[in-house]
């Protein structure tokens, strides 16, 4: 299918690796030009070089979420590269675990920059130029703990889910300027970050990992965990000429993992 999106910009946060890397990869694959951000040089580059070897456009740049002061001077470089963007893709880095009582303030608000308002201050930069072309996407991946609370995760539970009140407002208003804002919800996706996950598990539980994955996958009606591609190719999709009628929504990839309406 052709989303026809071929030779939009997009710029996506945290694409060095995991999910943010997967949503780079799709992208490209239908032509955009991915301006692939994120704090480790490293690793961005290993996305471009996949993304050249899959004959894609893609170009990198140095983008820390906890320094919005520097926001201006990339999305200028951003800009004068390739163009002005056309798809934005919000995706921070997971918090440290954290349990809903007795973590420290200072943390809470660190975090709340660092996953919340910074995100928030880059939509505001690139959105005036979407409505004024009469087009754009704004797409933010969250955490399935935003509909259903995940244990020892409190940070990421309560402040991602600002983000869902966030974005529904905002689709609200930007919707005559042509602009959709949608919100995605990955449920066990096969990432590092995962992986990390399951194995502070295990040790909290003395279990091994594989027995924790091995439990999850029994908790997925598919009986898997996705793979990163999938979510890419949802995030693609969103993003596409076909999804123009999609706006204001939270859309999961969990496999039927989240057992709620």
């Amino acid at each position: 299918m052709d989303l026809h999106i071929c030779g939009r910009v997009a710029l996506v946060c945290g694409a060095g690796s995991g999910l943010g890397q997967a949503m780079a990869l799709s992208l490209a694959q239908e032509g955009v030009k991915v301006a692939v951000t994120g704090r480790n040089q490293e690793k961005l580059d290993a996305t471009v070089a996949m993304i050249h070897a899959n004959g894609g456009q893609a170009h990198a740049w140095q983008l820390d979420l906890a320094q919005p002061e520097l926001f201006d001077t990339v999305l200028s470089d951003i800009t004068q590269h390739w163009g002005d963007i056309d798809i934005l893709v919000n995706n921070s880095g997971g918090p440290p675990p954290a349990t809903a009582a007795g973590t420290d303030n200072t943390i809470w608000q660190q975090q709340f920059s660092l996953m919340v308002t910074s995100l928030i201050q880059l939509t505001d930069k690139v959105l005036p130029g979407m409505k004024q072309r009469g087009w754009g996407r704004i797409i933010t991946s969250t955490s399935s703990g935003v509909i259903a609370p995940i244990a020892n995760l409190a940070l990421s539970n309560a402040l991602r889910m600002s983000l869902l009140g966030w974005s529904k407002t905002l689709a609200n208003e930007v919707a005559a300027h042509g602009v959709t804002v949608n919100i995605l919800v990955p449920g066990r996706i096969a990432t590092e970050r995962v992986n990390q996950l399951d194995t502070m598990k295990a040790k909290r539980e003395n279990s091994t990992v594989d027995a924790v994955a091995e439990k999850s996958r029994q908790e997925i009606p598919l009986g898997r965990y996705g793979h990163p591609q999938e979510y890419g190719a949802t995030a693609a999709f969103l993003a596409s000429q076909q999804a123009s009628y999609i706006t204001g929504s939270v859309i999961r990839v969990d496999g039927g993992m989240i057992n709620t309406l």
